[in-house]
């Protein structure tokens, strides 16, 4: 599969770039909703992301901001460019924030789980009895639905100009038979199989390492190549998510994935451990 563009980082790009405007004008939102004639709610959210820019919408706010020429017609392309849908889209009843259209674009993927294995490197089975763990009350066809959709996900580091993935679990997922000591071992010979790809790198962080900075859950932080758009940290649980995009945040999540990397074991012994475990 070769990655397309990704109209969420498009969307995400363009919202930063008009606060930039905004604020270079000396503007606040509630002077730009009373001449733009909108609420100011409208203009918070657009700046922000959380709803996308229509390329009039764009047109007008460039031109009150004074920006003409190259540049305008430059970002009104982009609020064009973050219109259009991407594969995900299909699957709008099972991905329902930013996620997957970040990880789209991301070039960088670096990832902590602490009970289960990191969602891009589950099997199909894996994934359908975590789900359904998560929902018991779901129907099948529902969970399958959000496998389907999972599946589809993960064709990121199968496809072509795949990001760079290091994932660190910790060791309690290796004891957890999800599904059931066959699905389990199944699984774990299939991170086996994903660590052969040269962009994918596992490590385990063993009970030996004691307390650590990942005790609170699970997170992924998302890195993109173009410098303009920051990286973002994604935290998830099962009624929420959060996206963290202030620089303290990131620079925080980035550290603590420094010290998981440094307790966890290197890759080698973290892969001998794996396979003690498929093999019990």
């Amino acid at each position: 599969m070769t990655r397309e563009q990704s109209p969420t980082v498009r969307r995400r790009r363009l919202a930063s770039e008009l606060r930039r405007l905004r604020e270079r004008a000396g503007l606040t939102i509630e002077e730009v909703g009373e001449k733009l004639e909108c609420s100011a709610s409208k203009v918070s959210r657009m700046e922000t992301g959380h709803v996308g820019v229509n390329p009039r919408d764009a047109r007008d706010m460039l031109e009150l901001y004074g920006v003409d020429g190259e540049q305008r017609d430059t970002l009104v392309t982009l609020a064009r460019q973050a219109k259009q849908k991407g594969w995900w889209h299909a699957y709008n009843d099972v991905f329902t924030g930013a996620l997957v259209g970040l990880e789209q674009e991301a070039v960088a993927l670096r990832a902590f789980q602490a009970l289960l294995v990191p969602a891009l490197l589950q099997t199909r089975e894996y994934a359908f009895a975590t789900l359904k763990g998560i929902r018991p009350d779901a129907e099948d066809a529902e969970i399958d639905r959000h496998v389907d959709g999972r599946m589809e996900r993960q064709k990121l580091l199968w496809g072509n100009d795949p990001p760079r993935y290091w994932a660190v679990m910790d060791e309690a997922v290796l004891h957890r038979e999800v599904g059931g000591k066959g699905v389990r071992d199944r699984q774990l010979k299939y991170l086996l199989d994903a660590v052969e790809m040269p962009h994918v790198n596992l490590q385990v962080l063993p009970f030996s390492a004691g307390e650590h900075c990942g005790l609170e859950g699970p997170f992924l932080i998302l890195r993109f190549a173009d410098k303009a758009d920051t990286d973002v940290v994604y935290v998830e649980n099962t009624m929420s998510a959060v996206y963290l995009e202030k620089q303290d945040d990131v620079d925080r999540y980035g550290l603590m994935f420094e010290h998981l990397i440094a307790s966890a074991l290197p890759q080698d012994e973290s892969l001998r451990l794996i396979e003690s475990f498929s093999k019990g």
